[in-house]
């Protein structure tokens, strides 16, 4: 497959490991499991380790599988540059990593995945400092602006409480003042949202979630999209500098955040998360009808005191989301009225399942504040807009009827206890 034809969404990500030779003729690429990569002429294994030509040096800094999962990455996200991680936490903490430094000032969303909101308050301690600010409003980003600020962080949408940050104008206002804009895709996905369309220079993603899409492997991408001017970042170490001005990033990143650090990908894993992506699209289409769905029966019912989806037009940032976002998302999270025990609905529940993941084909669900946000501390929560009550749902691809059947009989039977 050779062309260069601008094909849509799906075929790009289905096809692309094919634009390359692929060996036997395979349709994926392979699992190369090798983590050690001869040369017959020793001059080009130095050339490679030097970056004068492309190759592998070893398996910690790169592989050709999880190589053709950066190159699909980079396609779905429009961007020039792709680096995958273990984790998705470990994409971001490559961000601390590898291009901050103490005395460098942060302006983060205070909306956040709660292990993200942990990372940032390490980093606090470590001589980077963090404003957290609300981003859904941009006078509160530009309120936060310091001479030394490097870096505006936020998130599509929220994680559980569903906020969604003002990406456009935060995108213009980082422009302006030629601060490297970091947007987690992980919400929303390059399939409903890409965040290049608002100025971001670096895209997260936890490719754990909608991207891998099944729970069967970890991972996480750093994406440049080739917006952010890299020549002017004061952070790039002198041997970097020597390489052409959009590479210097990157570069750095993969040095510092995998060759250093090591918060490698394997080959394995990479494999499991590019077959998933290959439905992404479908995928998102059925979780986001069933999320809306599921949201508006829940807020129908006098039994919820709350819910908060950005499909729904009760939600404060709705006509923002329309605007953005080709579908709101798959997860919401709902508060449920006082005399309603969180814990005795979610036993109830026969078809969505207790547990910690999300972008599942499963529906799961979570209660928030004794769980994954509990090491917060309730003040912390409050201020969040974390309620004790607080569920959240990551909504799976189940029939729309059988989840809408199962939470209503579920509150049929608490409401009666």
């Amino acid at each position: 497959m050779s062309d260069n034809k601008n094909y849509g969404f799906t075929t790009t990500v289905l096809h692309n490991d094919r634009r390359k030779p692929i060996e036997h003729g395979s349709l994926h690429k392979p699992v190369h499991t090798s983590v050690t990569f001869g040369y017959e002429d020793a001059r080009q294994l130095a050339s490679v380790f030097q970056g004068k030509e492309p190759g592998f040096r070893y398996g910690r800094q790169g592989n050709p599988t999880v190589s053709a999962l950066e190159d699909k990455v980079s396609k779905m996200e429009d961007g020039v540059a792709t680096i995958c991680f273990a984790t998705g936490m470990g994409a971001i903490g490559a961000l601390f990593q590898a291009l901050l430094k103490a005395g460098d000032h942060v302006v983060s969303s205070s909306f956040l995945f709660g292990n993200t909101n942990s990372l940032w308050n390490t980093t606090a301690g470590q001589g980077v400092d963090v404003a957290f600010v609300d981003a859904t409003d941009v006078a509160n980003v530009e309120q936060a602006l310091k001479p030394n600020t490097r870096m505006v962080f936020v998130e599509t949408i929220a994680n559980p409480r569903t906020q969604v940050a003002d990406l456009a104008r935060i995108g213009d206002l980082c422009r302006k003042h030629g601060i490297l804009y970091v947007v987690d895709n992980t919400m929303t996905t390059p399939y409903l949202f890409r965040p290049k369309k608002v100025g971001a220079g670096l895209v997260v993603n936890a490719l754990t979630k909608s991207i891998g899409g099944h729970g069967i492997a970890l991972g996480g991408a750093l994406t440049d999209t080739g917006l952010f001017d890299w020549a002017a970042y004061p952070n790039i170490a002198p041997n970097f500098r020597k390489l052409a001005p959009s590479a210097q990033g990157m570069a750095q990143v993969r040095a510092k955040a995998l060759r250093d650090f090591g918060a490698t990908l394997g080959p394995e894993a990479a494999h499991h998360i590019a077959v998933g992506a290959e439905t992404l699209a479908l995928r998102m289409e059925r979780t986001c009808a069933n999320a809306l769905a599921l949201a508006s029966m829940l807020e129908a019912d006098p039994r919820v005191a709350k819910v908060h989806y950005p499909g729904l037009v009760s939600h404060p940032q709705h006509a923002l989301a329309t605007e953005l976002f080709r579908a709101p998302g798959s997860l919401f999270s709902f508060e449920l009225k006082d005399g309603i025990d969180c814990f005795d609905y979610l036993n109830e529940l026969k078809l969505a399942i207790p547990a910690s993941n999300l972008g599942d084909t499963r529906t799961l669900v979570i209660p928030v504040a004794h769980t994954i946000f509990f090491e917060m501390g309730p003040e912390r929560r409050a201020s969040m807009g974390i309620a004790e009550s607080l569920v959240r749902v990551s909504v799976g691809i189940e029939d729309t009827e059988d989840l809408l059947a199962d939470f209503g009989d579920a509150l049929n039977f608490v409401s009666k206890l």
